[in-house]
């Protein structure tokens, strides 16, 4: 066994979603968001590097002495899927193992608003899950793959860097690809996918213009693109494609948004009042006529009033859907302030004395 899967059975055992190990300091355990260290000395750079080179392949070592970052999938001896992270810095090597549960998530199990099983309906066009890192948007791409996998009979082509949630087939074929091992890139993955008569197309990331234009193309010509980005809400995830693209596409772009882009949901993970789990928050943005004339007139600034005059449509703001959550007593408020644009509407909720405090602070 890898001396490695010990510090991951820790982790597992005590309910973590990563485990960091890096030089100088004693492995650490992401618990509902806060990084905490455990009991064992500080792990040093020789020490560190012989962990890590125990799980690499001949070929992922090259590729770390090359200076290069590896991204892969890592199963414990004792069980357990692991998403990891491995990179150098200026003290040594690091790395950063996050936890892959066995059984594909359902959407019902992530308490997400049902119309996300309505966008897995479309039969063409694109469904954005953005956040920033660590929000949950894999888990929820792979429990609408699950729901698509139960209640369709479809060809699902998933692009993933690494591959994480493994599906087995049921009413679907659902084909798992992978970033270095089965495809060089997105781009060539979602080129490679329109010539194996796809239905789905799932897109890791959309983290370059080539990718996007792929992704694009495949959702006008009649599939259905699930994708992310790493983008805070649903104007900004519709500037970042309008922005990635070059200057003489910018017209081209704005009219494939408006006619091909269904639905946008940015999420964030929040705690439940009890301190011991988290709560996936979700801004939903559903396309509508007029959303579309603002995304071609430049004037993508307003569609936070759609978001809110959109509510019987299933749309609604982070800021709605956070007051939805603590009102329901479903989040911690004190935490939920963190991601809320408008802090002035939660001030009533928040317990911290020094929290509120700051925020008075910060209003004079």
């Amino acid at each position: 066994m890898a001396r490695i899967d010990a510090f991951l059975k820790l982790g597992l055992a005590q309910g973590c979603s990563d485990v960091h190990l890096a030089v100088g300091v004693p492995p650490m355990l992401r618990m509902n968001g806060d990084l905490m260290p455990i009991k064992f000395r500080q792990l040093s750079d020789t020490e560190l590097e012989t962990y890590v080179l125990e799980v690499l392949t001949a070929k992922q070592k090259e590729r770390l002495a090359q200076g290069h970052d590896l991204d892969f999938s890592y199963v414990a001896e004792e069980g357990g899927r692991f998403r990891v992270n491995v990179f150098r810095k200026e003290t040594g090597v690091g790395a950063v193992f996050r936890y892959i549960p066995g059984d594909v998530p359902k959407l019902d199990d992530l308490h997400v608003p049902p119309i996300l099983k309505k966008f897995c309906d479309f039969h063409q066009g694109m469904v954005l899950v953005t956040g920033s890192t660590g929000t949950g948007k894999s888990t929820t791409l792979a429990a609408m793959i699950d729901h698509l996998n139960e209640t369709r009979n479809l060809n699902i082509i998933s692009l993933e860097d690494p591959i994480e949630f493994v599906h087995p087939s049921k009413n679907c074929q659902v084909i798992q690809r992978e970033l270095g091992t089965h495809v060089k890139s997105f781009a060539d993955g979602v080129r490679s996918a329109m010539r194996e008569d796809p239905d789905v197309i799932l897109v890791g990331e959309l983290r370059d213009a080539e990718t996007i234009s792929m992704a694009m193309t495949a959702a006008e010509t009649g599939h259905l693109v699930l994708g992310t980005l790493h983008t805070t809400g649903a104007v900004k995830t519709i500037d970042r494609i309008i922005d990635a693209l070059p200057g003489e596409l910018r017209e081209q772009t704005k009219g494939f948004l408006s006619m091909s882009l269904k639905a946008v949901v940015t999420q964030v993970l929040v705690k439940t009042p009890d301190g011991r789990g988290r709560r996936a928050v979700l801004e939903i943005l559903v396309n509508t006529r007029a959303i579309s004339k603002l995304i071609t007139t430049d004037q993508t600034h307003q569609i936070p009033s759609q978001l809110q005059t959109g509510r019987d449509l299933g749309m609604q703001q982070m800021d709605h859907a956070l007051l939805d959550a603590i009102n329901a007593k479903q989040i911690d408020p004190d935490d939920a302030i963190r991601f809320a644009t408008d802090k002035k509407k939660f001030q009533r909720f928040v317990t911290d004395t020094d929290m509120v405090a700051t925020l008075d602070m910060d209003a004079g």
